[in-house]
């Protein structure tokens, strides 16, 4: 199976401090992969990694094929807008802007700029009622289902959620699970960050960080 990530030997230090050390694994098309481990384990510096906001202080990191492990700022940023949807912990929701309008806002730094397409996103993840509404009149789910339409807008390949259920009570978490479920369905990557077994489980397969090394791989389905 084609591996859209593939990391070799990954270290990652600050200063003295050695946030990463020695990660590899690979994450075939379409995989639900949940990363684990408790606070201080390195799944944030892994997961900046991952995402371009960041480089390993040594190590290959292959992204569709491709070593991005040490390319400028603004080659990251322009792979990271073509290849990956972000949704985090915090909304970061314009609250002066609607609903349509904070998806949207995702498309002025790709290449075009289409209503029709941010309404069809979020009928997807069942927000089709809510289009002129402000992210105060949301309740928390909806205004993460807002985000996770503001990831997709621009059809990533990968979409990486860091704590997406952390600020969320136990309905809106199931109702955010089922949306991941049809997320991958229609073919997507999902990298998922999270403390809650019961959330990593839900997914392909768990690896779990420890002081910043990978200590368990598991598949799961």
């Amino acid at each position: 199976m084609e591996n859209v990530i593939s990391l070799k030997n990954i270290f990652k230090s600050f200063k003295d401090v050695h946030a990463l050390e020695d990660i590899s694994f690979e994450v075939p098309k379409n995989q639900w992969l949940s990363i684990m481990g408790p606070s201080g384990s390195g799944k944030t510096t892994l997961i900046n990694i991952l995402s371009l906001m960041d480089n390993p202080t040594s190590g290959i990191y292959e992204l569709l094929g491709k070593d991005v492990a040490n390319l400028s700022q603004n080659e990251h940023l322009k792979i990271r807008r073509e290849t990956i949807g972000l949704i985090f912990q915090q909304f970061h929701l314009i609250p002066y802007l609607n609903v349509l309008e904070n998806v949207m806002l995702a498309q002025y730094y790709h290449s075009s700029v289409e209503a029709e397409d941010a309404k069809a996103t979020l009928d997807l993840v069942g927000l089709s009622h809510r289009f002129t509404h402000l992210p105060s009149q949301l309740s928390g789910g909806e205004q993460q289902r807002v985000c996770i339409a503001r990831a997709l807008i621009n059809n990533p390949e990968i979409l990486i959620a860091d704590e997406p259920t952390g600020n969320l009570d136990e309905k809106n978490e199931g109702v955010v699970l089922e949306l991941f479920q049809k997320i991958k369905k229609d073919g997507k990557t999902i990298i998922l960050i999270t403390h809650n077994p019961n959330l990593g489980k839900q997914g392909d397969r768990v690896i779990t960080l420890s002081h910043g090394k990978l200590i368990n791989d598991e598949k799961i389905n």
